[in-house]
Formats: structure tokens, sequence, C-alpha cells
């Protein structure tokens, strides 16, 4: 989650929240040109002193310009404040990186270091188990990176094992002045935060999603930490009666032999009275099926398409994944937790 020092009001409401959906680092920036720079030093240890309470990460981009408007002597004191990483943008020395990875996190600008700087850091002493690739967002439209690039830079990063950050954009309150999300990636603009941070994990292999924007919903809140918990999140609509007699939604793990055409739930084939019949119907790629009394002993399976498969007297159609997240069945593999979720049910409960 985001807190920016000139705009974010409730920011012990905000941790609260955070904290109530299992959500691990805040971030902010200490160097965004229109924000009030006064505030920065009574608010940021502020934010430092509740992070500490929730037992939250801070990190924060910073500059030169930064350390003026704090009133320090030098980025060192920023721990006493709270903070737990940093990401020197510029105007930093070599000394600087090494000096500052013995004590706490440091972000390394994802889009520009160098093998050779980073292999030099390394030489020098720094400890690489602090140092961490973190990407920029971008307010502007048609200027967030190109996937390609994206996944070479992450490729190059893991072969020094330093972990990786990147940012998705919220769904309410954006911040200003574009108002057009704050993404890594230009693609994931106006994409559901829950779809885009799906694809940073399991495609890019990012280790830490953040939401550049100010606010997000609880039910993308919701979704996103069980992402962080290694479960995919899928809404259902169009539920036949059988969904919830026969206790559908929920947690569901897919085989680990998994189907070409199908995702199988492992929780099925559980039930003591046998789904009868529906009339068969065509099985679109991402309907929600259970077999019927008529499949005999497979009575009960619970099953995905991950393509369209013709009509089977044996096999009930009870829901379809909607739209929006049809994307995310391509990350459900072997062993892949998922949960079922009937849209615009309650939030999902954290396990």
């Amino acid at each position: 989650m985001s807190i920016y020092l000139g705009s974010d009001g409730d920011m012990e409401g905000k941790l609260k929240k955070a904290e109530a959906f299992g959500l691990k680092v805040l971030f902010t920036s200490l160097h965004i040109p229109e924000e009030d720079h006064s505030t920065y030093q009574t608010r940021l240890k502020e934010l430092g002193r509740l992070a500490r309470k929730f037992e939250l990460a801070l990190v924060a981009d910073i500059s030169p310009q930064s350390i003026s408007y704090l009133g320090i002597e030098n980025y060192e004191e920023l721990i006493e404040w709270g903070l737990t990483g940093i990401r020197p943008d510029y105007g930093y020395t070599d000394d600087l990186i090494v000096s500052l990875s013995q004590k706490m996190k440091v972000g390394l600008n994802a889009s520009t270091v160098t093998k050779v700087e980073i292999e030099r850091w390394i030489e020098m002493g720094a400890n690489s188990r602090n140092l961490e690739a973190w990407h920029n967002y971008y307010p502007r439209p048609e200027t967030g990176l190109d996937d390609a690039f994206f996944a070479e830079r992450n490729a190059m990063f893991r072969k020094y094992g330093i972990q990786t950050m990147a940012f998705i954009a919220g769904d309410e309150q954006f911040r200003g002045p574009i108002y057009a999300g704050l993404p890594t990636l230009e693609k994931h603009r106006g994409m559901p935060p829950h779809g885009a941070c799906a694809e940073l994990i399991y495609r890019y292999k990012v280790d830490h999603v953040l939401v550049g924007d100010i606010s997000i919903s609880d039910d993308q809140l919701s979704k996103l930490s069980l992402l962080a918990q290694g479960v995919i999140p899928l809404d259902v609509e169009n539920p036949d009666q059988q969904f919830e007699r026969f206790h559908v939604a929920g947690r569901h793990e897919n085989r680990p032999d998994p189907a070409r055409d199908v995702i199988r739930s492992m929780a099925s084939r559980r039930f003591h009275d046998r789904p009868d019949p529906l009339p068969s119907v065509e099985r679109k790629s991402g309907v929600v099926t259970i077999d019927n009394a008529n499949y005999g002993r497979y009575a009960g399976e619970i099953q995905l398409t991950k393509r369209s498969l013709p009509a089977d007297d044996r096999v009930n159609v009870i829901g379809n994944v909607t739209e929006n997240d049809l994307p995310l069945l391509q990350w459900i593999g072997a062993s892949q937790p998922f949960h079922l979720q009937l849209k615009n049910d309650a939030i999902y409960e954290r396990n």
C-alpha cells in the first residue's frame, strides 16, 4: 500500500486496514514536486511511528533534495524515524549504497542500474541480501514500461539473487495530477488490480507488489491478500443452485497432475449425495462444472474448463468465472490453490 505525506489524511486508519488485510509493506515518496514539503518531517516521523506500531515495513523513494526538506544530515537518520528501506534515486555514491546496505533495504532503480554497478557494489562489501530492485510507477498514460524490457531486467536481477518490486494501479481514488493510475507496466493501466498483481507474481516472478495509488477497494484488497498467500481468487457468476448446495464456493487446489483441458479440484467427490443431472450444455472456457450421478465414481468432481468443450450429459455446468478473472486461469498449475467466490458476495476472509 502507498501513503503520500502531502495528501493522505487518516494515516492510522489506512494502516489499520493494511494490517487487517495482511499487507506487509508501506511505500511513500519523498520527492513529489506538487506536494507541500514543509510537512514532510512531521508526517514522516508519524508514519514511521505508526508503521512500527502495526509492524509494517516502511520504504521510500528519496533524493538529495528530500534530505533538505526533512532537515537531516544523512540517510541513516531515517532508520531512527522508522524507515526500513530507501531508494536513493540520484545523487548517490558507491560508498553510500554499500554503507546503507549494511543497515537497511536499499532499492536500486530497476530500470537503470547496470550489471557493472551491481558487481562493483558486491565486491565493495555490499550486503546483497539488502539490495532490491525497485521499478518505478508511471503516472502519464503511454509511458509505462514495455513488458519485454521488464522481463529482461527481472531475469538479470534473479541471477544476482536480488528481489524485485513493482507497482499496480488502484481502483478507487487515483493520485494526481494526472489521475490515470500508477502502474509499472503500461499494459496494466486500467486492468483490475488483482489481475495485474497475479501477472506480476506468476509471469514475471516479482517478489513484492505495491499499490501505487492513494486508495483501493476492500474487494480488491481481499483478493490481493489471497494472492499474497499464494491463492488465485476467482469470482463466479450465473450460479446454478447446485453451486451452493454442494458448497462449491471456497478454497480448492488443482491436482498435482494437471489436465490439459480442465482444472480439477482436489476437494471434489466428497459428497454423500450425488448431483442430479442437469440439461447438458456446451462447456465454454471458464465454466464451473460438477460431475453428476451419471459419471459413476467421478460424481461430485468440481472442475473449471480451460478451453471450450462439448456438452456432456454426465457433467453439470453450475456457473462461470467472470470475464475479468478468466486470464487468471492460466496461472493455476499443478497443486495451485484457488478460491471460488460468488461475484458481489462478502469479501474474502483471510486464513
